[in-house]
């Protein structure tokens, strides 16, 4: 074969740096943004953190992202007082709770308090905390303890007695009475029902905690020891039956037990397990228009360190390429970032501006909506709009949403619309609220309710949208 050159013309697609940064900046959330952004901080000199007093400068002197760079939707100049005013916290945050503690010991101002970050104790700790403090032997205390690392988080004890009692060493001379003793001490410490074998156990320990006055406690632990698969069917004729109560006396054991807690060590958070939730944008009504804007503390300000750009000013030589580098870097990343809260701000307004009836009236006005739309009217892919409305919450008077929350599939009516499926979550939730507790409704009725409206949806539908709703089925609503 002979060999030659040939010149051949084509496209390609190619992800610069630049773009490939814009992308992942994109997807982050607003933590794991402030967490790049420390690391980047960091190792690259000529990027700093300004001030909010600070004013947008030049990018070619100082880079910055202002605090209202990043708002380009067509909202009228007249609307820009109402939009600078307060709204509502800063974030919503979610976690243990904090306390205070007086730090004056070897201090001259008696009035000097730090606040200090919760602790979270672990169920372990807990239950180890009270032990110490009880007045037993070394040899029971050490079995307890050692009970104690077999509870998992829920306060149950996954392994049985008897198999511990093999691993132990023969040499200790353990016996399966002092495994038992020691159970019993753990099932007296706090909360009530930890160190329990079985759900069944677990209820009647938290019962047993109650005073004895308690009206009808006997016939509630009863209830909770023999008679829990009854209940859980709602067979209440046959319980009552069982019982030989009636129906008042019934209702107050049912009311009883299932007021107990089925996982007594829930309440216990490991540690590093306090989570956030930060907004960044905020919805409000100005003058009848539902405008969206960016929470202003969400949004970084950056600009070039002013010393290193004098110096690359000054010396361009071959010495400087790491500071040309650097500060070709640090230009990126405050473009991108400033693109990227841009194009967050865009897609939410877009949103405000099609689920209009859902900030008047609620989700049951909530309009069906795909990505689609949302990037053929910015000029955005709709992976773009994917990135967006992923991890990126929305403030507004009717709570906290995540942006993907307004997007949804949609059901055709009867005169050839469509409606949205969430509304129609919020349709089913309205009527099993408002249903008759002894009659509850069956997914067919919910299907024919929903057909005389001019909503066709399938029974299997209503089931689907039931159950994700955490909504049990009406067999096991109903109530005496």
């Amino acid at each position: 074969m002979k060999q030659s050159l040939q010149l051949k013309f084509s496209q390609h697609l190619a992800l610069t740096p630049q773009l490939q940064q814009s992308i992942r900046l994109l997807q982050l959330s607003t933590q794991e943004l402030n967490q790049e952004l420390e690391t980047l901080l960091q190792e690259n000199p000529l990027l700093e953190r300004t001030t909010n007093t600070d004013q947008p400068v030049d990018l070619e002197a100082e880079a910055f992202v202002p605090n209202n760079t990043v708002q380009e939707t067509s909202i009228p100049a007249t609307d820009e007082p109402a939009r600078q005013e307060e709204y509502g916290d800063d974030y919503f945050e979610f976690s243990s709770g904090n306390r205070w503690e007086d730090n004056s010991a070897g201090n001259d101002d008696e009035n000097d308090f730090s606040f200090q970050e919760s602790v979270s104790l672990t169920l372990r700790e807990h239950l180890i905390s009270q032990l110490k403090l009880m007045q037993f032997s070394e040899r029971d205390q050490t079995l307890a303890m050692l009970l104690v690392d077999t509870i998992n988080d829920d306060g149950y004890l996954e392994q049985p007695l008897e198999e511990l009692l093999e691993l132990l060493p023969d040499e200790l001379e353990i016996d399966l009475l002092e495994l038992q003793t020691a159970l019993k001490h753990i099932q007296h410490l706090d909360p009530p029902g930890v160190g329990a074998r079985s759900l069944a156990e677990c209820l009647a320990l938290q019962l047993q905690a109650m005073p004895e006055d308690t009206p009808h406690l006997g016939l509630a632990i009863n209830v909770a020891l023999q008679h829990l698969p009854i209940l859980a069917s709602r067979d209440y004729a046959k319980l009552r039956k069982t019982l030989q109560c009636d129906d008042d006396v019934l209702r107050a054991v049912q009311l009883m037990v299932t007021q107990l807690n089925p996982r007594p060590g829930s309440d216990f958070t490991k540690i590093g397990s306090d989570h956030y939730i930060q907004h960044e944008i905020l919805v409000k009504k100005v003058k009848g228009l539902w405008i969206a804007t960016l929470n202003d503390e969400v949004v970084p300000r950056l600009r070039i360190n002013q010393l290193y750009a004098g110096i690359l000013k000054r010396n361009r030589d071959s010495s400087s390429q790491y500071l040309m580098s650097q500060m070709q870097e640090a230009k990126w990343m405050i473009k991108n970032i400033q693109q990227r809260f841009s194009t967050i701000l865009r897609v939410s307004q877009a949103i405000v501006d099609r689920q209009r009836n859902f900030f008047e009236h609620g989700e049951v006005a909530m309009r069906p909506l795909v990505l689609r739309e949302i990037a053929d009217e910015l000029g955005l892919h709709e992976s773009t709009v994917s990135r967006v409305t992923t991890r990126k919450y929305m403030l507004t008077p009717r709570g906290v949403y995540e942006l993907k929350y307004f997007f949804g599939s949609h059901v055709s009516t009867e005169s050839g619309g469509a409606c949205s499926a969430t509304a129609i979550r919020a349709l089913i939730k309205q009527m099993v609220s408002e249903e008759n507790a002894k009659k509850p409704l069956s997914d067919n009725q919910i299907t024919d309710i929903l057909s005389k409206q001019g909503i066709m949806v399938a029974r299997r539908t209503i089931a689907k949208y039931r159950e994700s709703l955490s909504i049990p089925a009406a067999n096991q609503r109903k109530s005496i």
